[in-house]
């Protein structure tokens, strides 16, 4: 069994791989990560192995428990990927997408692909069919564009995210809904038509904690796939762990 661990903006997504398949599950605060570590390895006694990718920090205290319990991989740009990488800063590339592009190039062997991450952050990432990654794009994520209208005005509140019911707001609440949601489907909607443009021999993967909630609001053609990330953690921690 593999231990895999993604340490996000916001939470903490943990999953235990049994050979290809999932075992077990878990998303949760980080302050909980001893506590889950714990709970963990009473639950999946047969975990041989571990890997963690952090776009944001754990404290000492925490990277040595997981170190005492099982040879850690940490992800960095520097290990072996199943893709040629033409990022031209690598070192500030996050591991996080490194994950989505191993997946991709496992899973998908020379196609297009474009893998649409809605979380934090909604980025994109583009692996060509020659399994070379060119790049993409990074903008803000639904809840960062509620904070956004809520922090930098007077008066518009925080809300809870929500699927807007019509195009046109006619209330204050019904008008966010519809800017944030529906502004961030025409986004990811034109860039989908642009790469299609280009390459119309194209996969695209939706994925991240927004995943399902915007796929049904984006047209067919779409594979939404919420553990894509895992799926690329267990991936590379298969084929970097000797």
């Amino acid at each position: 069994m593999n231990l895999i661990i993604d340490v996000g903006n916001t939470l903490v997504k943990l999953a235990v791989f049994d050979k290809e398949s999932i075992f077990f599950k878990k998303t949760f605060i980080k302050s909980d990560f001893i506590e889950t570590l714990s709970m963990v390895s009473k639950e999946c006694p047969k975990i041989e192995n571990a890997i963690i990718s952090s776009v944001s920090t754990l404290t000492k205290v925490q990277l040595s428990a997981l170190k005492k319990r099982y040879p850690l991989l940490v992800l960095n740009y520097k290990m072996n990927f199943p893709f040629v990488n033409l990022y031209e800063t690598p070192s500030t590339l996050g591991v996080d997408r490194l994950a989505l592009v191993s997946a991709a190039a496992a899973q998908y062997p020379n196609k297009n692909v474009l893998i649409i991450d809605s979380g934090s952050c909604i980025t994109y990432d583009f692996l060509d069919h020659k399994n070379c990654y060119l790049g993409g794009a990074i903008s803000p994520g639904l809840e960062m564009r509620y904070k956004a209208l809520n922090n930098f005005t007077a008066k518009l509140p925080f809300l809870d995210m929500k699927t807007p019911k019509s195009l046109t707001g006619n209330t204050t609440n019904s008008s966010i809904h519809a800017g944030v949601v529906r502004g961030a489907l025409f986004e990811i909607e034109g860039f989908i038509a642009s790469y299609r443009k280009e390459y119309e021999d194209l996969t695209i993967i939706l994925t991240g904690g927004n995943a399902h909630f915007l796929r049904d609001s984006l047209k067919s053609g779409i594979f939404a796939n919420s553990n894509f990330l895992m799926e690329g953690l267990h991936y590379l921690l298969e084929n970097n762990k000797y």
